[in-house]
């Protein structure tokens, strides 16, 4: 690793069963873009890669490699150690990255989290059957530094799926790509457009009960603003502040990513990949799971709001 951005830690699908005992699932903030990313580079979906936090990394890769950047939309460079010409790669897309050169991931020009999959899966040590970083609980290995270098595994027998080619439209800002969805059979996720509203499904509860009658209502009339106080343990809302019944004070109770807490001063936090497993605070509604991955790449001052479904999607 020679730049990591901003924030770049190792994820997989997270270490689901051990909530009992407040360890937290963790794992990919954007499960799609990883399950895509490693589908692309030939990996079974629970293998290992890096989420990059707005891009502007760079990677060098020794023994060359076969890699897919899904997610938050990157201009991608692959500059080889030879005296080439640097190559604009496809982001989307399967790339070969020859031996010694350096993989560039620029800034997104939409949403906020970026995956990096490596044929072979990045191969540091599980810690409760998962190698993601949980910065909050402090289990996994620690977000990536300049310097750091990152084991790769060992490659199974095939390639799982055939990649898109380079003309792939995957990851354009506001549209899926068919093209993507059709070679690994994973949807990918549609980024927000700067200056639109992102739309997120909820279900209602499991303490709706709790809010004065129409909080709903005023919960789906919106619009929030995604504030800077947010992150993978959850986006911070700025917003209309939604009504208590007045019925005390809540015992912690289990919660799960997509729920939506109100603390006291009434606007509501989206719990994300970190949250812990319990909480105090009374849930009015939880995001459907289709929609987790659009709420994790909103970026603080990003606009949502809320509409009601009947059931999960």
């Amino acid at each position: 690793m020679i730049k990591p951005g901003p924030l770049a830690t190792v994820q997989d699908l997270g270490r689901p069963g051990y909530g009992h005992l407040g360890v937290p699932r963790s794992g990919a903030a954007d499960v799609a873009s990883l399950r895509l990313a490693n589908r692309l580079a030939g990996n079974p979906d629970d293998a290992a890669g890096i989420e990059l936090t707005l891009g502007r990394a760079a990677l060098r890769f020794p023994a060359g490699a076969r890699v897919a950047v899904t997610g938050a939309p990157v201009p991608l460079t692959v500059e080889p150690a030879a005296e080439e010409a640097a190559r604009d790669m496809p982001h989307g897309s399967a790339i070969e990255v020859p031996a010694g050169s350096v993989l560039r991931v620029g800034a997104p020009t939409a949403g906020v989290r970026s995956y990096l999959a490596v044929r072979g899966g990045v191969g540091v040590p599980p810690v409760l059957g998962s190698r993601s970083a949980d910065l909050r609980s402090g289990l996994g290995p620690a977000a990536l530094r300049p310097g750091d270098v990152l084991p790769m595994g060992a490659p199974g027998p095939a390639s799982l799926t055939a990649a898109p080619g380079p003309g792939s439209p995957m990851g354009e800002p506001g549209r899926a790509s068919l093209t993507a969805a059709e070679a690994t059979g994973v949807q990918p996720t549609v980024m927000p457009v700067a200056g639109e509203t992102a739309v997120l499904h909820v279900v209602p509860g499991p303490r709706d009960d709790w809010f004065a009658p129409g909080a709903l209502r005023e919960l789906c009339a919106g619009p929030y603003v995604v504030t800077p106080a947010s992150d993978r343990t959850g986006l911070r809302l700025d917003g209309p502040a939604l009504p208590f019944a007045g019925r005390g004070e809540l015992l912690s109770e289990g919660v799960v990513t997509g729920a939506l807490q109100v603390p006291h001063g009434g606007r509501p936090i989206l719990l994300l990949a970190d949250h812990p497993v319990t909480g105090g605070y009374p849930v009015i509604a939880t995001v459907v799971s289709a929609d987790i991955g659009l709420a994790a790449q909103l970026r603080p001052g990003s606009k949502l709001r809320f509409t009601l479904t009947a059931r999960g999607r």
